[in-house]
């Protein structure tokens, strides 16, 4: 496995995750990774996360978002990988 091949999470994470800063502290998360990417928040309460980048800077991201230590509080975290687009060229959030 090479931990520097480029791919993609995509994720929906559901808990409190909207309006306590959740979005801002991926983007802090995904820039400390050098990832590219997106935090959207959901109509239905959740926020969509897209993170591409190096296999072991999108498994750290991973581990990020489902620790204790993410603002609000994050229940589960519900993630597919695959290739990365590279249609991203930071991470943003809207």
């Amino acid at each position: 496995m090479d931990l520097n091949e480029v791919m993609a999470l995509t994720a929906v994470v559901h808990g409190t995750v909207q309006g306590v800063g959740f979005r801002y502290w991926c983007w802090r998360q995904a820039e400390k990774l050098g990832l590219t990417g997106t935090a959207t928040n959901q109509e239905d309460g959740t926020v969509g996360v897209v993170a591409e980048g190096p296999r072991w800077a999108v498994g750290e991201f991973l581990q990020a978002l489902i620790s204790r230590d993410t603002p609000g509080a994050v229940i589960t975290v519900d993630e597919h990988f695959g290739p990365a687009t590279g249609q991203y060229t930071d991470f943003t959030t809207h």
